[in-house]
């Protein structure tokens, strides 16, 4: 079976969804989305009624595939009764037959059905709508003319939340710190609701840039199936961490919940001790062939969910390329790859000069490595000069600042007016 990369949302309705032994479980009744103020509505998941008639929710993660005779589904399911949350639109039940505007078109349109797209690994957004034109006056047995408009066409489309709905539109544009603050100031019982309703991937994101205390807490607001799935979209660096200040019962459940690959990265991070490269690294760099070139290496770092400090190298390994992969042959700065010709071997372009980490270094080692070779990004491999994964600047800074230094950040990230000194302070030696 594969996996369609467009798919109309009335073609997979009443689609039969099978388990990973391919036993039926229930028929898709829905997709659920999010539509935010701007860009494409990212699907959440999908509506699926059990035959018991029961309605429960399976995240877009859990789908491993879709195609015009079945839906196919991996890893636990939570067969929870479905309740939607305040930011959530159902594409059948609240689009199909929507009025809506269509840009540099008159009149007035009706959506007769939406296409979702794959935008990349298991993850999916609204692209199209079938569209068909609302008539001034009634036509007799008139036939409906389709015509097909790109979502970002579409006008008059709000956000379909129900409550909060202004301030979680609001979280969703916002940077990840800058969610994480608002969450860190909101009073308890508002905060469970927020965390509630916000998209899976804003509030892994989130969750990264609060104390690990605070991190604690948000997920324990969560049901199980709920926290595997946040944890599987935070980096695994930050998920192992995570993990490992739960209780020991509740992290191994949420570990057996999360997808299998996820799972075994985490644990294999959670082998290192916090303060050395292995505890430190994130398994995801960007990784290369022998014969990848220029083009290709810029393709891959022009990837919006690379952070600045992954994208500032790109490593060059033998296959295999997932980690740990084949033999480590080196690093290239991406500054090096924006003055070369796009037809270069990005492994011609080497820094013969830049020596990989081992995982067991330790901080002190790990900091005067990144200050001595001014790096943002770092290599980290095996007694077998495999890589393992690459250490950033920012995960470096988080184990060399106190540690309650997210708090403060987040209770005074504003720096205060500039004033004139007054003669007290001058004397005293401040400024």
């Amino acid at each position: 079976m594969t996996m369609t990369t467009s798919v109309f949302i009335s073609r997979i309705r009443g689609l039969p969804v099978v388990d990973p032994d391919g036993d039926k479980l229930g028929k898709v009744r829905d997709v659920v989305v999010q539509i935010g103020r701007t860009g494409a509505p990212r699907v959440r998941g999908l509506l699926v009624e059990l035959f018991a008639r029961q309605q429960i929710f399976i995240s877009i993660q859990r789908v491993s595939a879709i195609d015009a005779a079945q839906v196919a589904t991996t890893g636990v399911i939570n067969t929870r009764r479905f309740s939607r949350r305040d930011t959530e639109t159902l594409v059948v039940e609240d689009l199909f037959d929507r009025e809506v505007g269509w840009r540099g078109h008159e009149g007035r349109y009706r959506i007769r059905d939406v296409a979702m797209k794959a935008i990349r690994n298991r993850e999916w957004e609204l692209a199209e709508a079938a569209l068909v034109a609302v008539a001034r006056r009634p036509a007799f047995r008139r036939r409906e003319h389709v015509v097909i408009a790109d979502w970002s066409e579409l006008t008059g489309l709000a956000s379909g939340g129900r409550g909060n709905e202004q301030l979680l539109a609001e979280l969703e544009d916002m940077h990840a710190a800058d969610v994480a603050r608002k969450l860190h100031d909101m009073e308890p019982g508002r905060r469970a609701k927020v965390v509630e309703a916000l998209a899976d991937e804003t509030l892994a994101d989130a969750l990264e840039e609060l104390p690990e205390d605070e991190q604690v807490q948000l997920i324990s607001l969560l049901d199980a199936e709920r926290a595997a799935d946040i944890l599987g979209e935070m980096d695994p660096d930050d998920a192992a961490d995570l993990i490992k200040e739960l209780a020991p019962d509740i992290a191994e459940q949420l570990l057996a919940r999360m997808e299998r690959t996820d799972a075994e990265t985490v644990r294999q991070l959670m082998a290192y001790a916090d303060e050395t490269a292995g505890g430190m690294m994130t398994t995801e760099p960007v990784i290369l062939p022998a014969d990848a070139r220029v083009a290709d290496a810029l393709a891959l770092v022009r990837n919006e969910e690379l952070t600045p400090a992954l994208a500032g190298m790109v490593y060059v390994c033998r296959s295999p390329l997932e980690v740990p992969t084949g033999r480590f042959l080196g690093g290239v700065h991406i500054q090096r790859l924006l003055r070369e010709p796009p037809s270069t071997l990005v492994s011609e372009l080497i820094d013969s000069d830049l020596e990989p980490l081992s995982a067991g270094e330790e901080l002190p080692y790990v900091s005067r490595y990144f200050a001595t070779y001014n790096l943002v990004n770092a290599p980290v491999v095996d007694e077998d000069n495999r890589l393992l994964g690459a250490v950033t600047v920012d995960d470096v800074l988080d184990h060399m600042l106190p540690e309650d230094w997210r708090g403060r950040g987040l209770d005074g990230l504003e720096p205060e007016p500039a004033t004139e000194p007054d003669t007290a302070e001058v004397n005293s030696g401040r400024s």
